[in-house]
C-alpha cells in the first residue's frame, strides 16, 4: 500500500529475532538428522509457515553439532560464532542442492489441510530475494503475511493460509493462541519452540518497521481479498502524462514522482471498514449462479432496486437487495460487497467529485480541468499526487494538474515532522500575535522548503522573527521615512514613468531601473511558480533601496528646497514613492497584509490586491546602469569590509582605492560616488586582477562529491597545489 511510503510510516521497533531449526525429512545420503536454520523477526508468522527459501547460487555451510547437522549461509557463520563454538564444519553446498527438499512442519495446524495445493507445501524453494546480509540465508515463508512469501509460494503452487482476523487476532485455526493479538503471541510461540528444542538462537532486533502514520501503531502484512484498479495497464500513459506537468523543483518529475510511476503497481482500493464510501458493487450470494453488478449513479440504483437513496452510507446502502436475475430458481440474492473505498480514492477523485461531475457542471469542469496549480509536500508523490494521476489518466487520459510545487517537510528542532499529535511546533496564534502572520508567511515561502528541501523551526519562533528584522522592518522604515518628510514638506508625490526619468539624477534613474527589474523578476518567477526566487528579488531590492538609495539621497529629503532645488527635491519624493508603490503591488502576494497597509497609506486606494499587476515596461529600462551601480555597491561593501578587517576607521581618509576586474572600467563614471562612500581621495580601475590579487581555488566537496566520487580528493589536492588554470568562459580546469 502506498500509504506505507509516506513519511513517518517507518519507525524503530524492537522485536524478538529467532533463528529456528527446520528439520529436513531424511533423504538418501544424509549422514545425520539435519536442520535448516531460518531467521525471522516475526515469530507470530511461524504457525503459518508453508515453505523455506534459499538462494540458488548462495554457498551454504554444513556443521555437525551434538549429533545433528545444521545448515546456514556460509557468509552468515560469523554471526553464530557462539552457537557454533563446539560445532565442526563438515561440508558445504550450493542452495540449488537444497531446492525440493522436504521438511517437517514446525506446527501441525496446516499439515493435514485439504486446501488445494497443500501437497506442495513444506519444501525448500529457490528465490532471488534471499541473501545473507541479515539472518542465515534461509527465509521462512508464510504466504499469508508477506508479499515475497506469497509470490514465491504461488509460483510453487502453494496456497495461502491466513489464520489472523481483521482485528489482528489469531483465529481458531491456531488453537493454542486463538484470540491473542499477534504481537502478543511472539513470546509464547518462542517459549514453546524453545521448549521443543527448535530455537537455535534468540535475540532482540531493532529495525525500522511500518506503522500506521496516523495512530502510530505497528502494522502487519496480511493477505486480504481486495478490489483493485489495474494501474499496471495504464502505467505507460501515466508516465507520459507526467511529462506534461511542470514540477517545482524540476527534478521531481523524472525523479521522485517519475520513478514511482515507472514502478507503479495495481492499487488495492477496498478497505474492510464500516465507515467510508461504500463500493457500489453487488454480487450474487450463490456461487452456483454468479453475477456482479457495478452501479455508477443514483438513477441506476433506483432502476434496479426501486428506491431513491438520500443516504449513501452503511448500513442504509447495505439494505438494498434484489433477486439475482441470472438465477432461474429465484433463490439467490444480489447483495452489496461489504468493502468501502480507500479514502485515497476519494482524494484522487477530488477534481471532478467536488463539482458533482458528470451529473452537474459538465461544461465548467471540462473548462477547468486539469487544474492550473496544486501544492503539497514531497510524500504526496506517493499519496495525493499519485492517486489523482491514476484516476485522471484512467478516466480522461490527461494529467490532473499543470503545475505543482512539491515542497519539503517542516520539522521541529529535533528533526521530527511537525505533528498535531506531538504539538512540537510554536503556537500559531502566539506567532501571529507576537511576530505576525506576514513574518511566518515570508519565513516559509522564501525558504528552501519551496524547492523540496526540509526546514527546521524552533519552538520559540526566533527564526520567524528574523523575517521581521530583515524584511518587514526595512520596508516599513522606508515607508516611514517617506511619510515623515513628505508630510513635513507638504509634498504630494506622483508615479514616475519611463519618459519622465530621462532627466532625473543618477541615483533616481538607478533605483527606478532597479524597480523595473524587481517587477519583471517577480513576475517571471511567479509565472514559473518559483516563489523563493521571487522573494530573493524583494530582499535584494530592499537592500538597494534602504542601504543605498535612501542613505545616499537623505540630504535631498532633509534640506530645504532652496538648498537642493525644488525640482530635485520633488524628483526624490516621486522616485521613492514610485519605488514603494511598485514594490507593494509586485510583492503583495508575498507580504499581503503589510503591503496592503503601506499601499493604502501611500495611495489612499481601497486595496493593493484590487490593483492591476504593475507594468514593468512603464518604468525606465537601463540594465547597464543597474549592473554598474550594483558593482559599485559591491566595491563599496568590499572596501568597507577591508577597512573593518584592518581596523581602519571610515573617518580616516585613504589616498587611493584600486578596483581590478573585467568590468572595472564601467565603474569610472561612479568613481566620485565610490570615493565619497569609502572615504578615499582617488579611485582607479584596471582589468589586471593578477597585479593586485592572487587567485585561489577552493573546492566545495559537498557539491562536487556526488558528481566526482573518488576523484574528489584528487581535485581538492590539485586546487591546494595550484594545479589548475582559469578559462576564458569563467570556468576552471585542472592541468592534469
Amino acid at each position: 500500500n502506498h500509504e506505507t511510503r509516506l513519511d513517518d510510516a517507518y519507525r524503530e521497533r524492537q522485536d524478538p529475532a529467532l533463528t529456528v531449526r527446520f528439520e529436513l525429512v531424511p533423504a538418501t545420503g544424509d549422514a545425520a538428522p539435519t536442520d535448516l536454520l531460518a531467521w525471522t523477526t516475526t515469530p507470530w508468522t511461524l504457525p503459518s509457515n508453508l515453505a523455506l527459501a534459499v538462494g540458488a547460487d548462495i554457498e551454504y555451510a554444513v556443521f555437525e553439532l551434538a549429533g545433528r547437522r545444521v545448515i546456514l549461509g556460509a557468509e552468515a557463520v560469523a554471526k553464530y560464532a557462539s552457537e557454533l563454538a563446539d560445532a565442526t564444519r563438515v561440508g558445504s553446498l550450493r542452495g540449488a542442492e537444497l531446492v525440493g527438499r522436504r521438511y517437517r512442519p514446525l506446527f501441525p495446524f496446516f499439515e493435514r489441510s485439504e486446501l488445494a495445493g497443500m501437497e506442495n507445501a513444506f519444501q525448500v524453494l529457490a528465490a532471488e530475494f534471499v541473501n545473507t546480509e541479515e539472518g542465515t540465508g534461509v527465509v521462512h515463508l508464510a504466504p499469508g503475511f508477506g508479499e515475497d512469501d506469497m509470490d514465491a509460494c504461488a509460483a510453487a503452487g502453494i496456497p495461502v493460509v491466513c489464520p489472523v482476523d481483521d482485528a489482528g487476532l489469531f483465529t481458531g485455526e491456531v488453537a493454542p493462541w486463538a484470540g491473542v493479538q499477534v504481537f502478543d503471541a511472539n513470546r509464547p510461540i518462542a517459549r514453546e519452540l524453545r521448549e521443543r528444542g527448535r530455537v537455535f538462537k534468540h535475540e532482540t532486533y531493532v529495525h525500522n518497521y511500518p506503522h500506521c502514520w496516523r495512530t502510530d501503531t505497528p502494522l502487519i502484512y496480511r493477505a486480504v481479498d481486495s478490489w483493485y484498479v489495474k494501474v499496471s495497464a495504464i502505467r505507460d500513459r501515466m508516465v507520459a502524462a507526467n511529462q506534461q506537468i511542470q514540477w517545482i523543483p524540476e527534478h521531481v518529475r523524472d525523479g521522485l514522482f517519475g520513478k514511482w510511476l515507472e514502478g507503479a503497481r495495481d492499487w488495492s482500493i477496498s478497505r474492510n471498514r464500516f465507515w467510508g464510501t461504500p463500493i457500489t458493487v453487488w454480487k450474487s450470494d450463490d456461487p452456483e449462479h454468479p453475477r456482479i453488478d457495478v452501479y455508477g449513479s443514483l438513477d441506476e440504483l433506483e432502476r434496479d432496486f426501486g428506491v431513491r437513496l438520500d443516504d449513501l452510507h452503511r448500513p442504509t446502502v447495505d439494505a438494498l437487495t434484489r433477486p439475482n436475475p441470472d438465477d432461474p430458481t429465484g433463490k439467490s440474492t444480489m447483495r452489496r460487497v461489504t468493502d468501502v473505498l480507500d479514502c485515497w480514492f476519494e482524494s484522487g477523485s477530488m477534481p471532478y467529485a467536488q463539482v458533482h461531475y458528470p451529473f452537474e457542471n459538465k461544461e465548467w469542469f471540462e473548462h477547468h480541468f486539469p487544474a492550473d496549480f496544486i501544492t503539497e509536500y514531497t510524500a504526496q508523490t506517493r499519496g495525493w499526487f499519485y492517486v489523482m494521476t491514476v484516476l485522471a489518466v484512467a478516466l480522461f487520459d490527461r494529467p490532473p494538474f499543470r503545475n505543482c510545487i512539491c515542497h519539503g517537510v517542516i520539522q521541529a528542532e529535533d528533526g521530527k515532522k511537525l505533528s498535531k499529535r506531538l504539538r512540537n511546533y510554536p503556537d500559531i496564534d502566539d506567532v501571529f500575535e507576537r511576530i505576525g502572520s506576514d513574518a511566518l508567511r515570508w519565513y516559509l515561502v522564501s525558504s528552501p522548503i519551496m524547492k523540496g528541501g526540509d526546514l527546521k523551526i524552533d519552538h520559540e519562533g526566533k527564526a520567524i522573527a528574523e523575517s521581521v528584522r530583515l524584511v518587514l522592518n526595512p520596508i516599513w522604515n522606508a515607508y516611514s521615512f517617506f511619510c515623515l518628510y513628505a508630510n513635513t514638506d507638504g509634498v504630494r508625490a506622483k508615479l514616475v514613468g519611463a519618459d519622465d526619468a530621462r532627466e532625473l539624477p543618477l541615483l533616481d534613474r538607478y533605483v527606478l531601473a532597479k524597480t523595473r527589474a524587481l517587477v519583471a523578476g517577480i513576475e517571471r518567477d511567479l509565472d514559473a511558480y518559483d516563489i523563493a526566487a521571487a522573494c530573493a528579488h524583494v530582499s535584494s531590492f530592499i537592500d538597494a533601496l534602504n542601504n543605498w538609495y535612501i542613505r545616499r539621497s537623505r540630504y535631498r529629503f532633509w534640506a530645504n528646497a532652496d538648498e537642493v532645488g525644488a525640482a530635485a527635491k520633488q524628483a526624490a519624493y516621486d522616485t521613492l514613492y514610485t519605488a514603494l508603490v511598485m514594490l507593494c503591488r509586485a510583492a503583495a502576494p508575498l507580504l499581503p497584509l503589510t503591503l496592503e497597509e503601506i499601499h493604502r497609506g501611500l495611495t489612499g486606494e481601497e486595496s493593493v490586491h484590487l490593483c492591476d499587476w504593475p507594468d514593468a515596461a512603464a518604468l525606465p529600462d537601463d540594465p547597464a546602469l543597474v549592473r554598474a551601480m550594483d558593482d559599485a555597491r559591491d566595491v563599496c561593501s568590499a572596501a568597507l569590509a577591508l577597512r573593518a578587517a584592518k581596523n581602519v576607521r571610515v573617518r580616516q581618509p585613504l589616498a587611493k582605492l584600486t578596483v581590478a576586474g573585467p568590468r572595472a572600467a564601467a565603474l569610472a563614471p561612479y568613481a566620485e560616488l565610490i570615493a565619497d562612500e569609502v572615504n578615499v581621495k582617488r579611485v582607479e580601475t584596471t582589468a589586471d586582477v593578477e597585479a593586485f590579487a592572487t587567485l585561489r581555488l577552493k573546492v566545495n566537496a559537498r557539491a562536487v562529491g556526488p558528481r566526482l566520487g573518488g576523484e574528489t580528493k584528487r581535485v581538492i589536492a590539485a586546487a591546494k597545489q595550484g594545479d589548475w588554470r582559469a578559462r576564458s568562459d569563467g570556468r576552471v580546469e585542472g592541468s592534469t
